[in-house]
């Protein structure tokens, strides 16, 4: 009897233990639904002389986005490149670059929200593509936008020119 009682526990204990293994091996790996598209700026300004772009590095950088309390880049120095997120919500994102104390631009960035199916346990995620943009002439020459589609991978979207 009790060879018996042991061979049922040690078989309810395999039953378990298989069950869990197999729960753990069925996990959705959503590790790129959590790596969200951004907008790659780069700086630039263009030689007089020769007409020729080079990168510019600004001494001071912090943005912030308009209507939210939240500072996305603080007191960075020595700033060639950015990236930024793009709001989800909404088909615009206004930026709001803060040089000095008393020199601001603002940018806003038109775009498409285009969400896409990935699975059902990662769920949706969002294409963002730049549609236009408008930005203020304090301290910022120009724009251009060099690639509209934001990824994950670095890909320059915007070239500002100082």
């Amino acid at each position: 009897m009790k060879n018996l009682f042991k061979l049922l526990c040690m078989g309810a204990m395999a039953y378990v233990l298989c069950g869990v293994i197999s729960a753990c091996s069925e996990e959705a790996d959503c590790s790129m639904v959590d790596n969200r598209g951004m907008m790659v700026c780069n700086f630039y300004t263009i030689d007089p002389n020769t007409g020729v772009s080079e990168k510019a590095i600004l001494d001071s950088l912090t943005v912030t986005a308009r209507g939210t309390d939240s500072v996305i880049i603080n007191r960075m120095t020595e700033v060639s490149s950015i990236t930024l997120p793009l709001r989800y919500t909404a088909d615009s994102t206004e930026l709001i670059f803060r040089y000095t104390a008393h020199l601001t631009d603002t940018l806003v960035i038109r775009h498409t929200n285009t969400p896409y199916f990935v699975s059902m346990d990662c769920g949706y995620q969002m294409k963002q593509s730049i549609t236009g943009a408008r930005y203020t002439r304090r301290y910022l020459d120009s724009l251009y936008v060099s690639n509209s589609e934001t990824s994950i991978n670095g890909t320059e979207n915007i070239q500002l020119f100082y």
